[in-house]
């Protein structure tokens, strides 16, 4: 099984159990205040295996199965064994979730939960790495991954500065940016190659 799967399966696990344990959630939840103030920063990751509700979980591995499988054989073939996908997977949950760990330090009410982060890194990864693949907008538009891209983070910038939806846009495009710049931290010579891409694309 890969790790991808191996990933999808502890957090549907963990998901499902805090659907009906409200403590385990509020353990496990990312909450700012907790961090920064009483040292668990165990809930920087952790956060990441629990979810709001179904939908919720399922599109984040619905969308982290369609691309997880990829980047993880590609990074495979980059450098052996499996910390580079596990480096840009929970690298990206935890850059994800420290703008608020900053900006919420001091706010007591505040929690936020969900592989948002991880998974829009995981995707954005993708991006780099092909640019002009389509990626199904709504699920039925298809539109050339760049596009996607700055179409998301564009998205993403502008409902955190709305707010009211009860979604961490922050995380998503902190999430984003993360993994789009993961590829060529990883390999170097992969930022000239997305450049190639993007000017030879026909």
């Amino acid at each position: 099984m890969t790790v991808t799967l191996y990933i999808i399966l502890a957090t549907v696990l963990v998901s499902v159990a805090c659907f009906n344990n409200g403590e385990l959630f509020l353990r496990l939840s990312f909450s700012a205040y907790r961090v920064a103030r009483r040292g668990e920063w165990y809930r920087v990751l952790s956060h990441g295996l629990v979810h709001a509700d179904w939908m919720h979980l399922f599109v984040n591995m619905f969308t982290f199965y369609s691309f997880g499988r990829y980047i993880e054989a590609v990074f495979g073939g980059l450098s052996p064994g499996a910390m580079p996908f596990l480096l840009l997977y929970f690298g990206g949950m935890a850059i994800a979730s420290a703008y608020d760990l900053v900006k919420r330090r001091d706010d007591r009410e505040y929690l936020s939960v969900g592989a948002s982060g991880a998974v829009s890194a995981v995707l954005f990864a993708a991006i780099f790495l092909n640019p002009w693949d389509k990626i199904y907008l709504f699920a039925a538009i298809p539109v050339p991954g760049i596009l996607f891209g700055a179409l998301y983070l564009v998205y993403c910038q502008y409902m955190a500065r709305r707010g009211g939806d009860r979604v961490n846009h922050n995380a998503h495009f902190y999430g984003a940016v993360y993994g789009f710049l993961f590829p060529a931290l990883l390999e170097p010579g992969l930022a000239g190659r997305f450049l190639e891409q993007l000017l030879l694309y026909k």
